[in-house]
């Protein structure tokens, strides 16, 4: 008899949307009660990201950040990227094993491409997670091994959009 797992949720593409999918579905989750455990890889900037402050208002949210402020550089992450996202999933497994409904592993896709960490370590933590948690998984550049491991699969395309220098306050971030 195969083994029942969490069901996993996969959000990849170049278009923008793929965080603000997660939070809604977060606020869909939280509005029934239900607890919501987020870790954003690759993002360090605390007191700007609106979906970190809003935890203090909303019951039932966690939010935790594991990466330094300013860019990853996607073609040769540093040590220190590495630790932190070795310390992201870390962080995950052990809040997934508390049971939230929701685990939101967010630019986890892009870490994985990068190689922040390995393909085992990442395989090993979804086979690891409780099957009543439901994980979603964001980012860019999802490698093929979690797109076929999700259960479910959206590729976000922008047919249309200006190109802006910069992220708007309360829309982008």
């Amino acid at each position: 008899m195969e083994k029942k797992r969490a069901q996993v949720y996969l959000w990849t593409g170049e278009g923008w949307g793929k965080t603000t999918s997660a939070f809604g579905v977060a606020l869909r989750a939280l509005g029934h009660g239900f607890k919501v455990v987020v870790i954003q890889f690759m993002k360090g900037r605390k007191e700007e990201i609106g979906e970190y402050k809003i935890q203090e208002r909303l019951a039932g949210l966690t939010v935790r950040q594991f990466g330094r402020e300013g860019w990853v550089d996607l073609g040769n992450p540093g040590d220190e990227d590495k630790m932190l996202a070795k310390a992201g999933l870390d962080y995950a497994l052990k809040a997934a094993m508390e049971k939230p409904f929701l685990l939101i592993l967010d630019e986890i896709n892009l870490a994985a491409q990068i190689r922040l960490f390995e393909e085992k370590e990442v395989r090993g933590f979804l086979e690891a997670v409780p099957p009543e948690v439901h994980l979603y998984l964001t980012g860019r550049n999802a490698p093929q091994y979690l797109i076929d491991l999700a259960d479910f699969v959206n590729e976000i395309v922008m047919k249309k959009g200006p190109k802006k220098p910069e992220g708007e306050k309360g829309i982008d971030y």
